[in-house]
């Protein structure tokens, strides 16, 4: 079987990098060695403050090595993932064989279509039900990849969102906040990370919905309200165990789960901050299952979000032997 290229790879890379991450922070290094390629987490760019632990740098990472699995299966191959398959390397989160050729399924054209319009999104959501047979397709897409999405009644929606506003509270007076969000948002027309003011999105007039303030350090003279749902739908991701292994298997069933919604026509928001707070998140452990929650995502309809920025392949891919 002739492996696949580099040029062909490269291009695989390169769609890898339109996952999501915590602030756009792209924590991820590429490097391809015949038909390989080898998927780093770049402890450069872990913040620090709100995740000292790397649980959510390692989500990211897992969101991008789903992105490249479905980038090698657009390419007619099987992909071939070994997770952390270097003890010696911690850094290797994984390694991906473009393995047996394959024609594509539909479900990986359906989601590879949706790579590009996926974008992190936080608009107003319209007043309107998410369709149970859409729930059932994220609940799907989340167990195949290992892990659990479960939507919120009312009671847990409030209480969830409670939460977040807690936490949200506690990060605000968490020391080094407000400058490692500073670096994250600095307005610079050359930046190819971070989170520009165009995806800041409005304020919420009536601040009920936790949803991160990105213009809290560089505040946009022009930036609207608006009036946010009033009752948002909430789902939660959880995973059994809590290693790093956990984490990327849970960037991994986010990235399948965003992408489906995308494909659904659904608007996403991961909300970070109750799961950024220790003793926050371990109230969102389910003490029937002990599943341990990774991360919260907001669903429902909205006018498209905009594209944040990503950095060239040249900064984040490598060839040949290390």
């Amino acid at each position: 079987m002739t492996p696949l290229d580099e040029q062909a790879l490269a291009g695989c890379v390169r769609t890898a990098t339109l996952a999501p991450s915590l602030h756009n922070s792209q924590p991820w290094r590429f490097r391809i060695d015949g038909g390989t390629v080898e998927v780093f987490a770049d402890r450069s760019r872990q913040l620090e403050v709100l995740d000292p632990s790397g649980r959510e740098l390692l989500i990211s990472v897992g969101a991008a090595v789903f992105t490249l699995r479905l980038a090698i299966g657009m390419q007619g191959r099987i992909p071939e993932v070994t997770i952390f398959p270097d003890p010696a390397r911690p850094d290797l989160v994984a390694r991906i064989r473009a393995g047996q050729v394959t024609t594509p399924s539909a479900q990986v054209n359906a989601l590879a279509a949706a790579i590009g319009s996926r974008h992190t999104n936080r608009l107003p959501f319209a007043n309107a039900v998410v369709p149970a047979d859409s729930m059932e397709h994220l609940c799907a897409a989340a167990a195949r990849e290992g892990a659990t999405l479960t939507r919120a009644g009312a009671v847990s929606r409030d209480t969830i969102i409670g939460l977040a506003r807690t936490a949200e509270a506690r990060l605000r007076g968490r020391g080094g906040y407000r400058a490692e969000l500073g670096r994250w948002t600095r307005p610079r027309s050359y930046r190819q990370d971070g989170i520009p003011h165009t995806a800041y999105g409005p304020w919420d007039a009536l601040e009920h919905l936790p949803l991160r303030d990105f213009g809290l350090v560089h505040p946009q003279p022009q930036r609207p309200s608006a009036r946010f749902e009033a009752h948002p739908t909430i789902v939660v991701l959880a995973t059994d165990d809590d290693t790093p292994a956990d984490w990327v298997r849970a960037g991994q069933a986010l990235q399948r789960v965003l992408l489906t919604a995308t494909h659904h026509h659904l608007a996403t928001t991961p909300i970070s901050q109750p799961v950024e707070i220790p003793a926050v998140r371990d109230l969102l452990t389910d003490p029937a299952t002990g599943r341990t929650a990774q991360i919260i995502i907001r669903l429902g309809y909205a006018a498209p979000a905009a594209a944040t920025p990503r950095r060239p392949l040249t900064d984040i891919l490598e060839s040949g032997q290390p």
